[in-house]
């Protein structure tokens, strides 16, 4: 399952989202990965998630593959559609 997804919050993908979202996708047991144009980062790792250097506005795939792939993909969408619960 894919889709994508747009950073929404000032602040981007900054450490504590990633955390948020590396914590998130863990309780999941597919594989999610977020990638941009050029780099590709496993979901449940936060330096690499970081790697993504995901700025406000930014537009990412978000690709979910296994047995809860729904589940992961909008649970993941809905944090970052809700700006990683940061209010801004």
């Amino acid at each position: 399952m894919e889709t994508t997804v747009v950073i929404v919050n000032q602040k981007g993908l900054h450490a504590r989202a990633s955390v948020k979202l590396a914590e998130l996708a863990e309780t999941f047991q597919c594989s999610i990965s977020l990638s941009n144009q050029t780099t590709s980062a496993d979901a449940k790792n936060v330096l690499q998630l970081m790697m993504l250097a995901a700025n406000k506005g930014t537009s990412l795939r978000l690709h979910c593959e296994g047995t809860d792939e729904t589940a992961a993909c909008q649970a993941i969408g809905g944090l970052i559609k809700n700006r990683f619960e940061e209010g801004d």
